[in-house]
């Protein structure tokens, strides 16, 4: 049988290394804010005729919006965004652009307020906190009859805490490097991943606790080996196939769920590693301890 749960100072520096890399460069360049949290103005625009990207940026700057942010779609439209715009602002803006590159058609836009991008924060973080909290004290009464519940349930949140890490630390890099915002559906597939991730972990522990009843074993160690060689095949199926879901999502449905379905992906990927290689064998190292 694999010993898995012998391999588990690996997985600890594994795990280490990546959140170490994230944590960096989210100290050095933060997590760029998407218009729900860092206010501002957003429009999409489709021109007429060809309009390159660094073309239309410099003639932004020149406009006097040097910190405009412009994203180009598969379609050929493109997103820019702006500090908050009045009415008088907008219509002048858009009337700048269509002198310099022609006729231009706006599909949407909107503009958050400093005041409503604060709020939007604070809440999106309440959420992300009472989620964590209601699946501490979920598992930790669903385990109630086992010694030391209250392990089973920190366990669970620390592996959580790890794949959120490793998410936040990724689009740090993508946001570095590519520019990528956080908004509201980044935190959406937050929460998703945290529902996802709890699920196999909590499979995992299930079958901790049957073994434990059966008595497969005198030792901890033994009985979480064995409970996770168990349910290794049904963790990593359950997985793929969702994975194939969601990466069919991000290819195919487009640019307004790109952070959703980037944040899933991510997030199956460590929720799977975190819920075999993390939460049982901190509960093992625990015990262990004691």
């Amino acid at each position: 049988m694999f010993d898995i749960v012998g391999k588990r100072n690996v997985f600890f520096i594994i795990s280490g290394v990546v959140i170490l890399i994230g944590v960096v460069f989210l100290a050095l360049f933060g997590l760029q804010m998407g218009i729900e949290f860092g206010s501002g103005s957003m429009m999409r625009l489709s021109f007429e005729q060809e309009v390159e990207q660094a073309e239309l940026k410099g003639q932004l700057a020149s406009l006097g919006y040097d910190d405009a942010i412009v994203q180009h779609t598969a379609g050929g439209d493109y997103y820019i965004r702006t500090a908050t715009l009045s009415t008088e602002q907008k219509v002048a803006l858009q009337s700048d652009l269509e002198n310099r590159f022609g006729s231009l058609g706006e599909s949407e836009f909107y503009s958050v307020s400093p005041m409503v991008a604060e709020e939007t924060a604070w809440n999106a973080g309440i959420a992300v906190a009472v989620a964590a909290l209601g699946i501490l004290l979920y598992i930790t009464w669903a385990f109630h009859r086992m010694p030391n519940p209250f392990r089973y349930g920190t366990c669970a949140l620390i592996a959580l805490g790890h794949d959120v890490l490793v998410v936040l630390g990724t689009f740090s890099i993508l946001g570095s490097i590519f520019g990528w915002e956080i908004n509201l559906m980044f935190i959406t597939g937050i929460l998703a991943v945290i529902g996802y991730s709890v699920n196999n972990t909590v499979v995992i522990f299930d079958r901790i606790r049957e073994n434990l009843v059966r008595r497969v074993s005198t030792s901890f160690k033994v009985v979480a080996n064995n409970s996770l060689v168990e349910t290794f095949s049904r963790s990593l199926n359950t997985s793929l196939t969702t994975l194939v879901v969601v990466l069919a999502l991000f290819l195919f449905v487009g640019a307004s769920i790109q952070n959703f379905a980037v944040v899933l992906i991510i997030g199956i990927i460590a929720g799977t590693y975190s819920s075999i290689c993390i939460a049982p064998q901190i509960l093992v190292a625990w015990e262990k301890e004691r």
